[in-house]
């Protein structure tokens, strides 16, 4: 719905008829609309936080995490949706500082990342910064990235082997 009308066309009477339940469904658990645009946001970082923590801690078992990072990123704008809602809500945490708490987890989670990579601090803030603007920039394309396309430009902001700043 986020995706679909923008943070500010969700109501509790749009998600209730969305959700096919009575609108006092959606009220009892959430006070206001910005309640459930904050447990959206909440749920929706802590997710892809999760995804990408799972790629950080994977074996070394020679799987490229470039590679895996980028084929994640590909996937996404498959059905752009969920990635369209959060950018949605990236702007509505940029308007609300209480709401930069799951935004900032998700930057440290992609900082983690590229530590894999390099311990050079302006490497780690390019990247976790280049990410969401590549995935931004890739919405807004006329014809689909690939991941062999973001693998690329993964392995340009982080050269190098995973373990290689350990």
């Amino acid at each position: 719905m986020i995706a679909r009308d923008g943070a500010s066309g969700v109501t509790h009477r749009k998600v209730a008829r969305e959700a096919d339940l009575p609108t006092t469904a959606s009220t009892y658990y959430f006070e206001s609309i910005d309640a459930l645009l904050t447990a959206a946001l909440t749920s929706c970082m802590y997710e892809d936080a999760e995804r990408l923590r799972w790629l950080i801690e994977a074996p070394g078992d020679g799987t490229d995490k470039r590679g895996a990072l980028a084929r994640l990123m590909a996937d996404l704008l498959t059905a752009p949706g969920r990635l369209l809602a959060e950018f949605e809500l990236c702007l509505l945490a940029s308007r609300r500082p209480d709401l930069r708490g799951p935004t900032r987890h998700w930057a440290d989670t992609l900082s983690a990342f590229a530590r894999l990579f390099t311990d050079d601090p302006l490497r780690v803030r390019l990247f976790a910064n280049a990410y969401d603007g590549m995935l931004l920039q890739a919405l807004l394309a006329d014809a689909p990235v690939t991941a062999d396309e973001f693998e690329a430009m993964l392995r340009e902001l982080l050269p190098g082997d995973a373990g290689a700043a350990a």
